[in-house]
């Protein structure tokens, strides 16, 4: 496991570490990133992480009223740091989601001020390239949303826009590079911060806050045509 960035209160961090469960006898080990090589991102947080099978790229974040619209990749095994290309293709922000593809990382929606975004690009770790994720059909702007990627399509659902809570969403697919919206029909309370994983067949929505705070748990199937919420 690797962590990195982050903040408390108005500190915030550009050091992270590696945790080995099965270091120390099995109890478990950190190695700092400290002794990393090259350069690594400026101190962060609100930004995405994912894994990539042989790096950790992050990208995006904030520290106080600045905005990053940069990314870095982390190796592991060279325990060095690698700039990712910066092409101005997204403006800097946070809150947003990122979901790796498999070839890909695909970056969508946050914030930055008072604006709320719901463009998004992808990044090809294997030419260190961006092409935009398309707006037309995209869901509106938001923040505090989740994604998840279902070896097909991303899926992002809920979060914070310019007209306040939301419980929409959309599917984008990068095979055609196109948006298809999420059934509105039996969908949970509008929410922002909850947490969605994809099963193999299913994302299932938990928590969330939109004034007030949930622990109801609901499930969407991109075959069907509602969402079920699933009894406690």
């Amino acid at each position: 496991m690797i962590i990195w960035g982050g903040n408390s209160n108005t500190t915030y961090y550009a050091d992270g570490g590696r945790f080995n469960p099965a270091g120390n006898g099995g109890l478990g080990s950190w190695t700092s990133l400290a002794t990393a090589t090259g350069t690594p991102p400026a101190a962060r947080a609100n930004h995405t992480a994912v894994w990539t099978g042989t790096d950790m790229i992050i990208w995006g974040g904030g520290n106080g009223s600045t905005f990053f619209g940069d990314g870095f990749r982390y190796n592991p095994a060279s325990n060095s740091w690698t700039a990712v290309a910066n092409t101005g293709l997204l403006a800097g922000r946070r809150y947003h989601t990122a979901v790796w593809t498999g070839s890909e990382m695909l970056i969508w929606g946050g914030g930055a001020s008072s604006s709320f975004f719901n463009d998004g690009g992808r990044y090809n770790p294997a030419t260190n390239g961006w092409t935009a994720i398309t707006t037309v059909g995209a869901p509106v702007g938001r923040y505090d949303h989740t994604a998840v990627w279902t070896g097909v399509e991303m899926i992002v659902w809920g979060g914070e826009g310019a007209s306040g809570y939301l419980n929409d969403g959309g599917r984008y697919n990068p095979t055609t590079s196109g948006w298809s919206p999420v059934s509105t029909s039996s969908n949970p309370t509008t929410r922002a911060l909850h947490t969605a994983v994809w099963t193999g067949g299913e994302m299932i929505v938990w928590g969330g806050f939109n004034g007030n705070t949930f622990n109801d748990t609901w499930s969407y199937s991109p075959g069907s045509v509602m969402f079920l919420y699933q009894k406690p």
